[in-house]
């Protein structure tokens, strides 16, 4: 099977690793042997084991007749769109780590994957290695998942077990992220949640067999958390995790990225560092969860590579995904109901009077109360706190 890698940065690399690093075992698992013989990217790589296999134009792939399967790890949206989208019209099977496009453009891809018998497969960009995406299309196909909960970002993750771990400031771990090379220099995606929100985005459309807009869901990244919501939850006996979640409601589907204060019984309480995770609960299976690397180059690659397998194994055949291009229209959060934890610098006559019989926390930082309060609808807490007026509030899961 000559396969070609379009993009040899960070993950495209990886994954010319790894086919070269289990090359007998891939080729056992797949029937043949899997060889790349193309790698597109801008740059040249002097020195490099690939250095002869390196072009400059998509074009030379597309006309290949001899290349089977394609690798996008370019990331964005485009040029990365109009490449796939030519790659699966010349009957190529095509797998990507790439969430941008996915989220933006995952239904139309899989139609066009469709319609020219190929494949069109994306484990790679949710959780990075952790196998989600493959386990919902087949091995939970028995179950209606009523909800998926994640921490599906490794830079914040890792920003918050710091804080958890050395009561330190926000902007004191984005810089310890950025210098380790975890955040960006850019760092918005990560630190406003955006990055799991396209992750939730596509785990939902995959789940409700319907296109989920990324930018229709409620979205709260960590820059307001700080050392000191650290210290009550430390009192609480309870964690600070950035959650991309989607639950069904009847027929409907309600969607968000927040943070969550997390009980020590939650199955992603001791998810930490860089490790993602996401938990499911079935109508038939209970609970479960998945757990490993969500990013890095070996581990996204080797997702990227199961699904190179994958295809070599049914490369003439179409593997359907369930993901249509209609539009899910998810529920309004504000409708939907959440506890919250809450600091405010009033009295706790004033925090009575606004929100009733709350749990008190007191004692943590000189001059201002916490309180958890009993599951209120969103919008309602909203107006108590701004008539009561707050320092912070966490939702409590």
């Amino acid at each position: 099977m000559k396969i070609a890698v379009m993009g040899y940065g960070t993950i495209g690399s990886g994954v010319v690793e790894v086919i070269r690093r289990n090359s007998l075992k891939l080729e056992k698992k797949a029937g043949e042997e899997i060889e790349v013989k193309y790698v597109l990217d801008l740059r040249d790589f002097p020195g490099d084991p690939m250095e002869e296999c390196i072009v400059h134009d998509y074009k030379t792939i597309v006309n290949d007749d001899e290349v089977k399967v394609v690798v996008e790890t370019m990331g964005g949206v485009e040029p990365a769109y109009t490449f796939v989208k030519e790659m699966l019209e010349a009957k190529k099977h095509v797998t990507t780590s790439n969430k941008a496009l996915v989220a933006a453009k995952g239904a139309e891809l899989l139609e066009i994957a469709k319609a020219n018998n190929v494949n069109f497969q994306f484990e790679a960009s949710v959780g990075g290695g952790i196998p989600i995406i493959r386990n919902i299309n087949s091995c939970l196909t028995a179950d209606i998942l009523e909800e998926i909960t994640g921490i599906l970002n490794g830079t914040t993750n890792y920003m918050l077990t710091k804080m958890a771990n050395e009561g330190a400031d926000f902007d004191e771990v984005l810089k310890d992220a950025q210098e380790k090379g975890y955040a960006e220099k850019d760092p918005t995606a990560d630190i406003e949640g955006y990055d799991p929100c396209r992750k939730i985005a596509i785990l939902t459309s995959i789940v409700s067999g319907k296109t989920v807009d990324f930018e229709d869901i409620h979205c709260e990244g960590i820059t307001g958390i700080s050392a000191d919501d650290f210290k009550y939850a430390k009192k609480l006996n309870r964690s600070i995790k950035l959650l991309a979640s989607s639950r069904q409601i009847g027929s409907n589907y309600v969607a968000m990225v927040a943070p969550y204060m997390l009980d020590s019984n939650h199955p992603l309480y001791s998810v930490n560092d860089v490790f993602n995770a996401v938990f499911v609960r079935g109508n038939v299976l209970g609970d479960a969860m998945f757990y490993g690397s969500g990013a890095g180059s070996l581990p996204t690659a080797s997702a990227v590579v199961a699904d190179v397998v994958e295809m070599t194994k049914n490369k003439d055949k179409h593997l359907e995904i369930e993901w249509s291009g209609e539009k899910l229209q998810l529920l309004d959060y504000k409708n939907t109901e959440s506890r919250f934890f809450v600091r405010t610098d009033k009295s706790l006559e004033d925090v009575r009077k606004v929100f009733g019989n709350v749990e008190i926390v007191d004692g943590v930082i000189p001059n201002e109360i916490g309180f958890i309060t009993s599951h209120t609808k969103e919008s309602e807490f909203e107006e108590k706190a701004e008539k009561l007026g707050i320092i912070n509030r966490i939702r409590i899961n």
